[in-house]
C-alpha cells in the first residue's frame, strides 16, 4: 500500500522508508511540509507518518490543511516531542496516531497497518473474473496480469470495492486526483476509457449524469 514519510532528519528518513518498503509498504519520503502538500495533491496515498516540525511548513499546519480540504488519510503523528500538550495539538489538528521516534518499527508498523484496516482498507478484492492486490499493486483478469498506471489502478480499486454500486463522478475524482481535480477536465473519462480497454467493455457501465458502476456478478 502505497505511505508517505514526511521526516527532515535524513538518516531518520532513510531508515523509516528501508523498514517500511521491507514490511511490504511502498513507501515515499519527502523532507519538508510544502513538497508533501505537492505531492498529496498529485497521488493518492493510504496513509500518511509526519513529524511535527519540518522546514518552511511545520507537521501541525500541514495535517490542518490536509484535514481543510476534506482529506481523510490516516495521518500517524512520529515527533521527538512527548509532552501532553503535544499530543493533544496533534489530535486537535487531525491526528489519527501519535508516537514518540524511540517507538520500536515493530510497533510503528503494527500501528499504521491497524490505521488503514480502521479506514476501510481491504488488500485483496475479488469481483468476477478481476482480481486486485493493494499491497503487491498486482490486478489480474482469469489469471493474467493486467497493465495498468496508477490512476487507473485506484480507480479500478474504488470501482472494485463498490462493485453492483453506481459511483459518482465527484468520489472518483475525490479518490483518483485529490484536491487537483477539476470539474471541467474529460482526464477522468479518458481513464474511464483506457480501463474498459483492459478489463472489458461490459465490465464497466456509465449511469447518465451520475457517475459509474462496475458489474458485480
Amino acid at each position: 500500500m502505497k505511505l508517505l514519510i514526511v521526516e527532515d532528519d535524513l538518516m531518520m528518513g532513510a531508515g523509516l522508508q528501508a523498514a517500511l518498503k521491507n514490511a511490504g509498504f511502498d513507501a515515499h519520503w519527502v523532507t519538508d511540509g510544502q513538497a508533501a502538500l505537492a505531492l498529496l495533491t498529485q497521488s493518492f496515498f493510504r496513509v500518511a507518518v509526519l513529524d511535527i516540525s519540518l522546514p518552511g511548513l511545520d507537521g501541525l499546519t500541514l495535517l490542518k490543511q490536509l484535514r481543510a480540504s476534506g482529506s481523510s488519510m490516516p495521518v500517524l503523528m512520529l515527533t521527538a516531542r512527548d509532552t501532553t500538550r503535544d499530543k493533544v495539538m496533534c489530535f486537535e489538528a487531525g491526528a489519527d496516531d501519535f508516537l514518540v521516534k524511540t517507538t520500536d518499527m515493530e510497533e510503528l508498523i503494527a500501528r499504521l497497518r491497524a490505521l488503514v484496516r480502521r479506514a476501510g482498507y481491504v488488500g485483496r478484492i475479488c469481483v468476477g473474473n478481476l482480481t486486485l492486490d493493494s499491497d503487491t499493486l498486482v490486478v489480474t483478469k482469469e489469471g493474467k496480469l493486467l497493465s495498468l498506471s496508477n490512476r487507473e489502478f485506484e480507480l479500478l480499486r474504488v470501482l472494485m470495492e463498490g462493485a453492483g454500486q453506481v459511483i459518482s463522478r465527484s468520489q472518483l475524482e475525490a479518490s483518483v486526483f485529490g484536491s487537483s481535480r477539476s470539474s471541467d477536465s474529460n482526464v477522468l473519462e479518458v481513464h474511464i476509457h483506457n480501463l474498459r480497454q483492459k478489463i472489458g467493455e461490459s465490465s464497466l457501465k456509465t449511469v447518465r449524469g451520475v457517475g459509474y458502476s462496475l458489474s458485480k456478478p
